[in-house]
């Protein structure tokens, strides 16, 4: 929408543009869905071929607030939220609360075996490839010419884990493309405790691929997720008010 101002207008309000850009919202709200199923865009997306089970993704009413509930169950699943191809990640900050009812007792995600989250809020990249190495490179080739989602070159993964220390970061067990921090440690919240969260999302990804790429790439995606499968366990948590501003 085109806003005519006039001169004085301007010049009495000179910040009104940054203040505009910074209260621009580039997810669709969970909370404005309609029945239990997240509201489009939002889709939730699993490993191809439905070997795995599903986690379950539920709007649901909770202290009075609607909330996406998260179930896990020996499962694995993710409800992604697409964005235009060239979103620039300069400035982007991503805010959500959660709250973890129920964790699991099997994870280590230094190890392949262990390689689960009760909850997780991750942003997807697109990287160059040419900042990759030539195996990874040809690998993520390979991947995206099987698959029907557009894969990430780079992504970054906020995770609530029990073991480890909050601002912990590790790689992923079965790839280097995947790098996690522990946003939120259980060593120091509580079960059924909201935790709230601010990100610097280019800062992280600096600090997480830093070394890799030496510009920002643009955001492909954000999502939120779940999953058992490796471990075998269950768990039960919420995420609410996840919001991706400039």
């Amino acid at each position: 929408m085109t806003r005519k101002r006039t001169c004085l207008e301007l010049a009495l309000c000179l910040t009104c543009p940054l203040q505009a850009q910074a209260a621009e919202v580039a997810l669709v709200p969970l909370a404005s869905a309609q029945s239990e199923q997240a509201p489009a865009p939002w889709r939730v997306v699993g490993v191809p071929g439905g070997k795995i089970p599903l986690t379950g993704f539920a709007m649901v009413e909770l202290d009075g607030r609607k909330v996406l509930r998260v179930t896990a169950s020996r499962s694995y699943g993710n409800l992604v939220h697409d964005l235009p191809p060239t979103t620039p990640l300069v400035g982007l900050r991503l805010s959500w609360r959660w709250r973890l009812d129920v964790g699991l007792k099997a994870t280590d995600l230094s190890t392949r075996l262990g390689d689960d989250s009760p909850l997780k809020v991750c942003v997807l990249f697109d990287m160059p490839l040419d900042k990759l190495g030539l195996i990874e490179r040809n690998l993520l080739r390979l991947a995206r010419a099987a698959s029907a989602e557009k894969l990430p070159s780079a992504t970054l993964c906020y995770v609530w884990d029990d073991k480890l220390s909050a601002e912990t970061m590790l790689p992923n067990a079965y790839t280097g493309r995947v790098r996690m921090i522990a946003a939120t440690s259980g060593k120091t919240a509580a079960p059924g405790q909201w935790v709230a969260q601010t990100r610097d999302v280019a800062a992280d990804f600096r600090r997480a691929f830093g070394a890799e790429s030496d510009s920002l790439p643009p955001v492909m995606a954000v999502l939120v997720g779940g999953d058992a499968d490796n471990t075998g366990g269950n768990s039960l948590g919420y995420v609410d008010d996840l919001t991706l501003v400039r």
